[in-house]
């Protein structure tokens, strides 16, 4: 069903993807667009090690709230910040890709539980998030991508 990577050298490992999964702030959601053209657009996300997911908060509506209610599949990219070996110019970037489907989460008690744990990877600012969580919970939907596949790569931009 998914595609086998063409240069085996530089897979990563399941262990070496869900660490930039859980690390890395944020990455790039894509979904099946207006007029089935792709839509992608950068989101925070949050690895949920108990469950296995990648959780994401969002306004209610929208071009992507619409594309997911018409078509659950989509897929997300995070890429870490790279590093270059002594004396070359070339950036060697880790990337992971999750292929999945998207549950729409709607139960407020969910949501809140989601945006704290979600807020909490970016900052330790209990008071901040709570405020945050009290003034916008009403007005946000979070949701789920289920992984049916994630792979990674090391890639030397030379």
């Amino acid at each position: 069903m998914f595609r086998e990577m063409a240069r085996k050298k530089q897979t990563l490992s399941q262990e070496e993807c869900l660490n930039i999964l859980k690390q890395e702030p944020r990455g790039v959601l894509a979904v099946l667009g207006d007029e089935d053209y792709p839509y992608a657009v950068p989101m925070d996300h949050w690895y949920c090690e108990a469950d296995g997911k990648l959780y994401f908060h969002s306004g209610k509506k929208g071009h992507k709230i619409d594309a997911i209610r018409r078509h659950e599949k989509a897929s997300f990219c995070v890429f870490d910040q790279g590093f270059r070996r002594e004396g070359e110019w070339a950036l060697n970037i880790k990337s992971v890709i999750v292929f999945g489907r998207v549950e729409l989460i709607e139960d407020p008690e969910k949501i809140e539980k989601i945006c704290r744990s979600l807020s909490y990877k970016y900052t330790s600012d209990s008071a901040y998030i709570e405020e945050e969580i009290r003034r916008f919970a009403a007005n946000t939907l979070c949701f789920a991508l289920v992984p049916e596949q994630i792979s990674g790569k090391m890639v030397n931009e030379s």
